[in-house]
C-alpha cells in the first residue's frame, strides 16, 4: 500500500511538470438534455475496452465502480426529478454503480468531490436496482446518452461492452407550469411594470410610457418608497413639477418610515426644486 501511495504521489508531481500534451486514454465528455423544464448535464470520462473483458473481470461484480474513469462522474439537474420513483432535489450528484450479472446497484450521493473514493463509505441519496440487458453488439467506449425523450421524461442509458442499463428519469413539472400559464395570461405583474418603468427612465427614452408603467404600481397604497419616488423623478423629468412635488411629498414619508437617509434626501431635494 505504502508504495502504491508513493507511485501516485510521484505520478501526480510528474503530471503537474509535464509540458507535453497527448492524447488520453479516456477522454473526458460532457452532454446535456432538456426534460420538461430542467437541464440536465452529465460529465464523465470514457474508457475503451481495448480487447479486455470489463465486467465481471476488469471491473468485478459487486464492488464499486465510478461509472467512467478518471475523476468521479458528475449529474446536474437543475430541477427535482425522480430516478425510477425515487426523488432527487435539485443539484449535482456523483453516480457510483456495483454491476452484477443480472442487476446493478446503482448509488447517488451528492457531489462534493471528483474523487470518487470520498463516496464509497457515504451514505447514498438514492439507491436504485436495475436489470442488465444485453447489446447485440459489442461497444467499444463507455456511453452515457439520453433516449425516449418526451416533455416529462426519458431513459438515460448507461452502455458499454455488451452490457446496457436504462434507468428511467422524469419530471414533475405540471403544478410549475400551470401556475406559469396562468400568471403569463393575466399580463405582467408590478415587477415587470417597475422593471420597464426603470428601463426606459435610465435610458431617457419614452416618459410618458414610463410613467404609465411606474403608476400601475404607485397606484397601490403598499407601493415601497423607492417605487414612489422613482414616479416623482419621472415627473420631473417630463417638466410636471407640481404633480412631482406631491408625489416626492409621499415617497418622502415612505422614505422617512423605512429609514433611508439617501431617497429623503433625494425627496427633499425634489420638493425644493
Amino acid at each position: 500500500m505504502k508504495n502504491y501511495i508513493l507511485i501516485m504521489a510521484l505520478f501526480v508531481a510528474l503530471t503537474a511538470h509535464a509540458q507535453l500534451s497527448l492524447p488520453a486514454q479516456s477522454p473526458s465528455a460532457n452532454i446535456k438534455q432538456t426534460i420538461g423544464l430542467t437541464e440536465v448535464e452529465i460529465s464523465y470520462s470514457r474508457p475503451s475496452a481495448r480487447e479486455r473483458t470489463i465486467f465481471g473481470d476488469l471491473l468485478p461484480y459487486n464492488e464499486f465502480w465510478r461509472v467512467g474513469a478518471n475523476a468521479a462522474t458528475k449529474i446536474t439537474f437543475s430541477g427535482d426529478v425522480f430516478v425510477g420513483d425515487q426523488l432527487l432535489k435539485k443539484g449535482s450528484y456523483s453516480l457510483l454503480a456495483k454491476p452484477g450479472v443480472q442487476t446493478w446497484q446503482l448509488n447517488w450521493y451528492t457531489y462534493s468531490s471528483g474523487d470518487w473514493n470520498d463516496y464509497v463509505e457515504a451514505q447514498p441519496v438514492v439507491k436504485l436496482q436495475v436489470p442488465v440487458n444485453k447489446r447485440g453488439i459489442v461497444l467499444e467506449s463507455l456511453e452515457l446518452h439520453f433516449q425516449d425523450i418526451t416533455m416529462e421524461s426519458t431513459t438515460l442509458l448507461l452502455e458499454w461492452e455488451q452490457t446496457r442499463l436504462e434507468i428511467p428519469i422524469r419530471v414533475d413539472e405540471k403544478e410549475q407550469i400551470s401556475a406559469d400559464i396562468i400568471k403569463t395570461l393575466a399580463g405582467p405583474d408590478i415587477f415587470d411594470y417597475y422593471a420597464a418603468a426603470l428601463y426606459l427612465h435610465e435610458n431617457q427614452t419614452e416618459l410618458e410610457r414610463a410613467l404609465e408603467y411606474i403608476q400601475k404600481v404607485t397606484e397601490s397604497p403598499k407601493a415601497m418608497f423607492f417605487v414612489v419616488t422613482r414616479e416623482a423623478l419621472i415627473l420631473q423629468d417630463l417638466g410636471k413639477d407640481r404633480e412631482a412635488k406631491k408625489v416626492a411629498e409621499r415617497a418622502l414619508a415612505l422614505s422617512k418610515k423605512a429609514e433611508n437617509k439617501d431617497f429623503i434626501r433625494i425627496n427633499e431635494k425634489i420638493i425644493n426644486q
